[in-house]
């Protein structure tokens, strides 16, 4: 399977955002992370591919599942990991982002995971690494507002796994209507989902009340793509006919302002429920990037219901996803 994985042409130095990727590279996304969930649903799941090279995750604010998930998939890379704690670090003490990078550098890091509070901090780091002709190469694992690339591409693998088990691809998206509910101003998942999504050709509606989806979404489609983008702020209208719906969590760490009556008014107004999901295609499924608000963004019932609900399967793409991440920059710059 490596060796022939190993033949992929892959030239993108850093993973920072989707707004640029072709359709050819979340192909190859694809079709890695599906060669990688075959090693983890068998008996040995680990490989050598980037054997000797060494893993820095750097989430400068709160994760659970996107640094364990990283971290998982490094460790079934067979990669030495280093793992970055803000509260416990030289921050604390005065020292800046980029003299922390180049720390991990010294230490002889090759690809660097960073989350950040901040947009744009990735992409500072990338342009440092890269004045310094480290070879080092940069994940965006969450920057601020702007780009969570990592969790589009999962869910995007999630979606098209479930359309084609045995060959997941952009094809399949092709006409399929998906609906984004719930916090979108806030929201970096939503951004980055917008970008592939529509690349793949999915008709995507977002829905949200007015305070938490701007006009401003309207322009976030690429002139090539292939896809649509339309605007609700009602939820009912959006859901009907929908084949997949991705709900968000409500951001209240990154609102500033009353966005929203109450959490009660919400879920009576953008919950799903059951009953709002029989307006939906009949073999409709939910998505959640996590972590949820049970009972405001969506129904525990509803969240755990395997026939309807897919969180527990992104969790599983999102390590396939993230080997092939990894395993794509790490061959791609000699690792």
């Amino acid at each position: 399977m490596l060796t022939d994985m190993a033949t992929t042409i892959w030239t993108r130095r850093h993973i920072l955002s989707l707004i640029d990727f072709t359709p050819e590279e979340y192909e190859t996304v694809l079709q890695t992370a599906a060669s990688f969930l075959k090693v983890l649903s068998g008996r040995t799941k680990k490989v050598p591919a980037l054997q000797g090279r060494v893993v820095a995750n750097m989430f400068f604010e709160p994760s659970t599942r996107t640094r364990s998930s990283f971290e998982l998939a490094a460790k079934r890379l067979s990669a030495d990991i280093l793992n970055f704690s803000p509260g416990n670090s030289s921050l604390t003490k005065g020292e800046t982002i980029l003299d922390t990078a180049k720390t991990y550098l010294a230490m002889g890091a090759d690809i660097m995971v960073i989350r950040h509070k901040q947009a744009g901090v990735p992409q500072i780091i990338a342009q440092e690494m890269d004045r310094l002709n480290s070879g080092v190469t940069i994940l965006n694992a969450g920057d601020g507002l702007h780009q969570h690339p990592s969790q589009a591409l999962l869910d995007l693998f999630t979606i098209t796994s479930v359309l084609d088990p045995d060959n997941p691809r952009l094809e399949l998206l092709k006409g399929k209507k998906i609906v984004i509910v719930g916090d979108i101003l806030h929201s970096r998942v939503a951004r980055s989902n917008i970008y592939s999504l529509t690349t793949a050709g999915a008709e995507v509606h977002l829905a949200a009340p007015p305070t938490l989806l701007p006009q401003d979404f309207r322009h976030m489609v690429k002139d090539n793509s292939q896809g649509k983008l339309l605007l609700h702020w009602e939820l009912d209208s959006a859901l009907k006919d929908a084949d997949f719906v991705m709900t968000l969590r409500l951001q209240k760490e990154r609102m500033t302002a009353n966005f929203i009556p109450s959490l009660r008014e919400y879920h009576r107004l953008f919950g799903i429920t059951r009953d709002r999901l029989k307006v939906c295609h009949p073999d409709v499924k939910v998505l959640h990037p996590g972590p949820t608000n049970r009972g405001v963004e969506i129904t525990s019932d509803l969240m755990d219901d395997p026939e309807l609900s897919l969180v527990s399967k992104q969790v599983t793409s999102g390590v396939a996803t993230r080997m092939a991440l990894l395993y794509l920059i790490g061959i791609s710059n000699g690792s």
